[in-house]
């Protein structure tokens, strides 16, 4: 049984409540954070912080939160779930507060909700994965909100064309990102991914460009265009849950017969070490 962090009690996982009254619940309105941990040690943990901070300005949703407080939340949080012999997923939720006309914000409510990490399959890493692309936008994709509907809606559809992730393109045919992951793409022996502005600024993506520079990895931050596809030598997805996936077909346009890149396998082998030497 897992503990959680509840409004500034520390609950049994079956005793977590929330009120209907909740504008998180009744009209979507909160931030969220998912990171992991490595040998029971959290990954990045200031950096998703400062990203929901970010996140819950962005929606105007004021709080009295600062980041060593939470920080240290988490941290008492994880500490009474270290019976546990696993690694991690940590959700940190903050939403608007109990709203009795169901539109007006008031006192946040905060959630620490610890489960397990559950690793996608070795077989997935080793042959690559199919994507399909949808044209769409996020609605203030630069932050990280409740808000999943289309998320939702669009990987049910991948499912049911045998894809794993969905890759937005706007009416242009501009490349933005995965419903749940920032993309990459290896053009010309460069690293390419969308530029900041509309997408989430992802950690595992940012971590992954630090790596690339201190790799010698040319890497580019620029516009994509779905029709650029034809030249892409390997691309790949990016997520706190991922690392990084790489992709072998896009829609019904196979990139490569298999996962084999020496772009992602280096960037993989730096990403892997990083974590360990972080997380010892």
């Amino acid at each position: 049984m897992f503990i959680f962090y509840v409004n500034g009690r520390f609950v049994e996982e079956n005793e977590a409540k929330i009120s209907v009254f909740d504008l998180g619940f009744s009209r979507g309105y909160g931030v969220f954070e998912l990171l992991r941990t490595y040998n029971h040690k959290p990954f990045f943990l200031r950096e998703h912080l400062r990203r929901l901070f970010r996140s819950a300005r962005l929606i105007g949703l004021r709080h009295n939160y600062s980041l060593d407080e939470l920080e240290k939340i988490i941290i008492r949080t994880l500490n009474k779930n270290l019976s546990y012999s696993g690694d991690f997923n940590i959700r940190v939720i903050l939403t608007g507060g109990n709203s009795t006309d169901f539109i007006t914000p008031t006192k946040p409510n905060l959630f620490v909700i610890i489960t397990p990490f559950r690793g996608l399959s070795r077989i997935l890493y080793n042959r690559g994965i199919k994507i399909i692309t949808h044209q769409t936008e996020r609605v203030l994709p630069q932050a990280k909100t409740l808000i999943y509907t289309e998320a939702v809606k669009l990987l049910r559809l991948a499912k049911k064309r045998g894809a794993h992730e969905v890759l937005l393109v706007d009416k242009k045919g501009k490349i933005s990102e995965c419903t749940t992951s920032n993309f990459f793409a290896v053009i010309d022996g460069v690293l390419v991914t969308p530029k900041l502005g509309n997408i989430l600024p992802g950690i595992t993506r940012q971590i992954v460009i630090k790596l690339a520079h201190r790799l010698k990895i040319p890497v580019i931050e620029r516009d994509i265009y779905i029709s650029e596809v034809k030249t892409f030598q390997e691309c790949f997805i990016t997520a706190t849950n991922k690392e990084i996936l790489p992709v072998v077909k896009i829609d019904n346009f196979l990139i490569v017969n298999s996962k084999a890149g020496k772009i992602i396998e280096i960037l993989s082998k730096g990403f892997k070490n990083l974590a360990m030497k972080l997380c010892k």
